[in-house]
């Protein structure tokens, strides 16, 4: 049996790791692994169900800790377990340190995968630092990809999808078990209690990126349009407190609902009536894919790749108050099956866990 370790922050429920998650699921298990080396003490949400299938899960030191333990720690790991194919996500050029630890541990296959377009909003240290080590992925990883091309070149640098420098691997999605289920809408919304209304929902986590304090700008004005509309708000974050502060602030703390994290996220989709997603920077937003299985319409901010529309149901538009409070108020999705779409384009699992095995396992 081949094993891959994958190097990750911690196996919670962000994009990334979701996907990884998605794939992990569709392996032939008798014959290839996926094991996690993660850099946190604390069980992460993917953890329990990653040892029911035979994963292993290795907790390293962060580099907070120190650069130099957290590299002797993949070291040995990638050296004691014999590992041959090693794959770091990340969205920071320097996170490819660890694949020269994994190279020296003898690792042959050294994947790299750009998680994102941005580091850091505005600039900053990260920002500046990620360009300084942008040879890291390019020396230590003889693989490399990206869920879109902004992502890759963030990453790689300009054309390198063109060159073949580094490839596309989509945030495919099980189109079946994301579709919309009525029976799914009908239980989230009986839930929370709101089988009657409008629900504008956004799945992210609650930081900076996110741009959750333009939203709650933005549905302030929709409710004095709309009396029945609610924002459904999914995920956690350390800005989480700053946000329900906020819409108390605003006086629309009765109308929006924090779910915090959950598993049943199809359902979730199902009971809402459009999906709105204002980031100011993403790599491939795998929620708005997910959405876009479910047959919702999505609003988008237009600083998200052109390529996550895949279904005609995105709508990009600039971050201006006015112009998505229109648009929010036009109407609700019609939940249209987007089973062709997603295979037409290759965004369905099955393809993209096929690319993942030949690039990162087989070699």
């Amino acid at each position: 049996m081949k094993r891959l370790l994958c190097i990750v922050g911690s196996m919670n429920a962000g994009g990334a790791e979701t996907l990884l998650m998605k794939i992990y699921r569709q392996l032939d298990r008798s014959k290839y692994q996926m094991d996690f080396a993660v850099a946190v003490s604390e069980e992460g949400i993917y953890d329990r169900e990653i040892k029911s299938y035979g994963g292993r899960i290795y907790h390293i030191s962060p580099k907070s800790a120190g650069l130099v333990k957290n590299f002797n720690d993949i070291k040995k790991l990638v050296h004691k377990e014999q590992y041959e194919s090693v794959l770091r996500v990340s969205q920071h050029s320097l996170s490819a340190l660890e694949l020269l630890a994994a190279w020296m541990g003898g690792a042959k296959i050294r994947g790299f995968r750009s998680s994102n377009s941005n580091t850091t909003t505005g600039g900053g240290m990260d920002l500046k630092l990620h360009k300084l080590c942008m040879f890291m992925p390019r020396l230590f990883a003889n693989v490399r990809i990206a869920p879109s091309t902004e992502a890759a070149e963030f990453m790689f640098g300009k054309g390198c999808i063109k060159k073949g420098k580094a490839v596309l691997l989509h945030n495919a999605v099980d189109v079946d078990y994301f579709s919309y289920k009525e029976t799914g809408r009908q239980k989230i919304r009986e839930e929370f209690h709101i089988e009657d209304k409008f629900v504008v929902g956004h799945i992210g986590r609650f930081n900076q990126q996110k741009n959750h304090s333009f939203l709650l700008d933005v549905f302030a004005e929709v409710v004095k349009q709309l009396d029945d509309a609610v924002l459904m708000l999914v995920g956690k974050g350390e800005l989480e407190q700053n946000i329900k502060e906020k819409a108390m602030q605003l006086g629309i703390q009765d109308k929006v609902i924090f779910t915090g994290i959950r598993q049943d996220i199809p359902d979730l989709l199902s009971a809402m009536d459009i999906f709105v997603f204002p980031s100011l920077y993403e790599g491939m937003p795998n929620t708005v894919i997910e959405a876009q299985a479910n047959g919702l319409k999505c609003i988008v901010a237009d600083t998200i790749t052109r390529e996550a529309d895949i279904s005609g149901l995105v709508e990009y538009l600039p971050l201006d108050i006015k112009t998505w409070v229109d648009a929010i108020c036009k109407g609700k999705s019609m939940h249209q099956n987007q089973k062709a779409n997603f295979e037409a384009n290759k965004y369905d699992i099955q393809s993209i866990t096929k690319e993942f095995v030949q690039m990162l396992i087989k070699g």
